[in-house]
């Protein structure tokens, strides 16, 4: 009996340990499984956000966030929420040529470019989303509009010689792009999200007619230019002459009276000479004051005909009387 009841016991037991290991390992199964689905529901909730673009989280295709910074970001899976990228790195778009007229009625053709983003700020990125539908091609269309538009208007109030001159102190190319740049920074970005980083002009040329008024202008400026010159150059002649001939004068009243001057002290000395002379011996005086007669009335060419025995022209004939009374 206690043989049987063992046995009986062993299979019961034994039976018994092979009828929960089926309960045991579905539990893990459904386990597994589970666990498989909340990594899928969270692989699917995960999105990355990359550098240099943002991305906007619709719900039912409203906008409800944006994401900017880089990284990992949670969302709900699909369809309940759907993640759109914006790019919001520099881009650059061109005007292409335009032929525009400035203020003095000329006609200059030129091509500007925009370098531009999408502005980093959730209201702005939804804005770009909404106005373009994200795309970007279509947003370098309108900015291409805006472009050549402005370029007409900013480009009438500069005369030509202030952006085409041969002195570069002339031009306002900065001024012009400035203008172009306040013009229309401002609506793209209100109405389209996006930012203008710069704006600068890539070629200026100028057709047949208005090159050659260009020619014009620029020789007629050389010609006052020259004519002002000449006329300095005639003035500053005429007032060095002018102060030459002063000096010559003031140096030549300044010679006449050192002139005067000498002259004067000579005469005060030949007559200091005369008294002494005549002092000393007065026959030799008589004989000098009438020598200095003859010199002062006869020269090489005078014809005298007159009384030889007239003072002082008896010397010519008698001789002087001190020879007389010195033999």
């Amino acid at each position: 009996m206690s043989h049987s009841h063992h046995h009986g016991c062993s299979h019961g037991c034994s039976h018994s340990h092979h009828a929960d290991t089926p309960g045991t390992g579905g539990w893990k199964r459904l386990a597994g499984a589970g666990f498989l689905v909340l990594l899928l529901i969270a692989a699917a909730s995960l999105v990355q956000v990359r550098s240099g673009e943002s991305l906007i989280i619709t719900r039912f295709g409203n906008p409800v966030r944006v994401l900017l910074n880089p990284g990992l970001a949670w969302r709900l899976p699909a369809p309940f929420e759907m993640a759109t990228s914006v790019d919001l790195r520099m881009r650059t778009t061109s005007s292409g040529l335009q032929d525009v007229g400035t203020r003095d009625g000329l006609r200059i053709i030129v091509q500007s470019y925009a370098i531009w983003q999408v502005d980093n700020t959730p209201e702005h990125v939804q804005r770009f989303l909404r106005a373009v539908q994200n795309q970007p091609d279509e947003a370098a269309r309108q900015i291409r509009a805006y472009l050549g538009s402005a370029l007409e208007t900013t480009a009438s109030g500069f005369s030509l010689s202030q952006l085409v001159n041969t002195d570069g102190k002339q031009v306002h190319l900065a001024r012009f792009e400035s203008h172009l740049q306040d013009q229309i920074g401002q609506p793209l970005l209100e109405s389209y999200g996006i930012r203008l980083v710069q704006v600068g002009t890539e070629r200026l040329t100028l057709p047949a007619v208005t090159l050659s008024a260009t020619v014009d202008r620029m020789r007629a400026e050389r010609e006052t230019i020259a004519t002002e010159r000449t006329a300095e150059g005639k003035r500053a002649a005429a007032e060095i002459r002018s102060a030459a001939e002063r000096d010559a004068r003031i140096l030549q009243a300044q010679a006449q009276v050192q002139a005067a001057g000498i002259e004067a002290q000579s005469q005060a000395q030949a007559a200091d000479i005369y008294g002494k002379a005549y002092a000393s011996s007065p026959e030799l005086y008589s004989l000098l004051r009438q020598l200095d007669a003859l010199s002062g009335v006869v020269n090489s060419s005078t014809r005298l005909v007159l009384r030889t025995d007239a003072a002082p022209f008896h010397l010519l004939v008698d001789g002087p009387k001190l020879d007389k009374t010195h033999e």
